[in-house]
């Protein structure tokens, strides 16, 4: 007879409490509280989707159970469980009844028969009853993360949620040498414009023949390590219209190219240099993914006054200890572009994070974070963006009124600030850029903008935050519609600016008013609504305009 998930956990709570006396027989006392890492959850409907979690146990309770790294001092004691997994009743702030075994119990059975010889950690009503797990010395503990392992500032686009190690996964290989994994999505979008004035008529045209679908994105990819070094280093391949993550620098949005290219090699004291093409350590809006931003698009003013991606090198590191990360890189696209290098631009980019409130169990967090950017402007400056819709005409250029678009300038420079705060399901983030373009003949202008937003994760899960990156990660389905349950459901809102009228340059302002809803049926696929209304301000007067964009997300698994 097969033996059903939920059969499968029943039957191990009774072999833990009822079965196995000699574990119950040990001291059940617990003086310290103590941090155990690497412990994979089991999901009852398969192996695809375990996660890797840490459990923090304080005054004999289940404290935190997170993905996020947890630094040793929040703990007296820290042991690692391999991997190991866990059966049992979790319930934060009270009481833990769990055992950790040393094998998958769905590839042998005979694990929940014989707890005395696969069961290497056990409590019962928050009293440690058996313990054969390793303990980590204090320098291994504070440094080593729970997480996936990338090396880089940001992990290539859509390895979230999969990890490159997991040698469970179909879509991934292994040899001596070169191990890899297959990565996939497509992003169906249908838009639907619902409101127009007729200045904004006049400004762009009826909107009415945007209305449609689309292929908002479609990328494939190949990651993972090379492991005849020392330390591994990890390569990534990916390929994409350029539409999928567009900034002011993207042409062709419809081409198909390697959208990104880069080798990721370890350096020293927990720092990484990355090589290739690759996101420019600038904005936190932008290093993170946008599949796990607030809503569908980037804001306007990211798209606006910041690139995609670009060719270059970036070195990066950060500071376990203090919840601190740092970024630089130097660019010059000259190859991709197939210029000449003295013809082609040059850039320095730069950023710093700092999560300086943060609670001992991470439920609370306050995020920090400064970005420099300057180009020597070889190629002149255009800045201009869609209204977070991607099928939509131009809302703010500086070319309007221009021959070619591009305007020439000395060199310009880009700042950006950041700050949000996480409370548990609750998230409210913002930022802004201010971008000084040297240009005499325009009257050197100014553009700025920014943006405000917030997210209630309906469900009750906890955004992830990678103090590696300073970047939150995406929504987590605690339990998915493969498991009986409902996935995860987030509420979203946002207000953005963006203004690209100053000196002699009449490109247009935009203020952005967005509502959305989420619903993450797996980790793998979901799908999102989005509305907006639209100021917009052009050759002094203003338009209005309102519309609906709905999204499927699928992503290989």
């Amino acid at each position: 007879m097969k033996t059903r998930p939920t059969q499968t956990v029943l039957l191990a709570m009774l072999v833990l409490f009822f079965v196995s006396p000699t574990l119950c027989a040990q001291d059940r006392t617990l003086s310290e509280d103590i941090l155990i890492r690497n412990v994979t959850l089991i999901d009852p409907a398969g192996s695809v989707l375990d996660r890797t979690v840490s459990l923090l146990i304080r005054d004999d309770a289940l404290e935190l159970i997170t993905e996020d790294e947890v630094s040793s001092k929040e703990a007296d004691r820290v042991v690692d469980a391999e991997g190991g997994f866990i059966l049992g009743h979790l319930s934060l702030g009270e009481e833990p009844n769990f055992m950790i075994l040393s094998e998958d119990p769905r590839e042998n059975f005979e694990v929940l028969l014989d707890t005395k010889t696969y069961a290497n950690f056990a409590m019962h009503d928050g009293a440690i009853v058996r313990d054969r797990l390793a303990e980590l010395p204090p320098e291994e503990a504070s440094e080593e993360s729970t997480g996936q392992g990338w090396l880089a500032y940001t992990p290539p686009p859509l390895m979230v949620p999969l990890d490159y190690q997991d040698a469970s996964k179909w879509n991934r290989f292994e040899t001596d040498y070169v191990s890899g994994i297959f990565i996939g999505a497509v992003f169906l979008d249908r838009i639907h414009w619902l409101s127009q004035n007729a200045i904004n008529k006049q400004q762009f045209g009826a909107l009415g023949d945007f209305d449609g679908g689309e292929i908002r994105g479609l990328r494939i990819g190949l990651a993972g390590t090379l492991n005849m070094f020392e330390k591994p280093w990890v390569y990534s391949v990916a390929g994409a219209t350029n539409a999928f993550d567009k900034g002011f620098n993207e042409e062709n949005l419809d081409d198909f190219t390697l959208f990104d290219w880069r080798l990721d090699i370890p350096f020293f004291k927990n720092s990484v240099m990355s090589i290739g093409k690759q996101k420019e350590p600038i904005s936190g809006e932008r290093v993170q993914s946008m599949v796990f931003n607030h809503m569908q698009e980037r804001s306007a003013v990211s798209d606006a006054l910041l690139p995609s991606r670009n060719v270059g090198i970036v070195w990066n590191g950060y500071s376990s200890d203090h919840h601190g990360s740092w970024a630089f890189g130097v660019f010059n696209d000259w190859f991709d572009a197939g210029q000449d290098f003295d013809e082609s631009a040059t850039q320095v980019a730069g950023r710093a994070t700092w999560a300086p409130l943060r609670t001992r169990d991470a439920s609370h967090l306050l995020h920090l974070g400064l970005g420099y950017r300057y180009s020597d402007a070889k190629e002149g400056f255009r800045f201009r963006t869609e209204p977070e819709f991607n099928q939509a005409p131009l809302y703010v250029d500086t070319g309007f009124g221009t021959e070619s678009g591009v305007l020439p300038a000395r060199d310009f420079h880009t700042w950006t600030g950041e700050l949000s705060w996480r409370r548990g399901p609750y998230w409210f983030a913002s930022e802004y850029t201010r971008t000084k373009v040297d240009s005499p003949a325009y009257g050197s202008p100014t553009f700025d903008g920014y943006w405000l937003a917030a997210s209630w994760i309906l469900t009750g899960e906890m955004r992830p935050y990678n103090p590696k990156s300073g970047t939150f990660g995406g929504v987590p389905v605690s339990r998915s519609v493969y498991q009986n349950g409902k996935g995860a459901w987030e509420l979203t809102a946002r207000w953005s600016s963006v203004d690209l009228e100053d000196g002699l340059v009449n490109g247009g302002a935009m203020d952005i008013a967005s509502l959305g809803l989420t619903w993450w049926a797996t980790p793998f696929f979901g799908f999102n609504a989005n509305y907006r209304y639209l100021w917009n301000e052009l050759d002094g007067v203003s338009g209005r305009s309102s519309g609906l964009n709905m999204r499927v997300m699928l992503m290989l698994e």
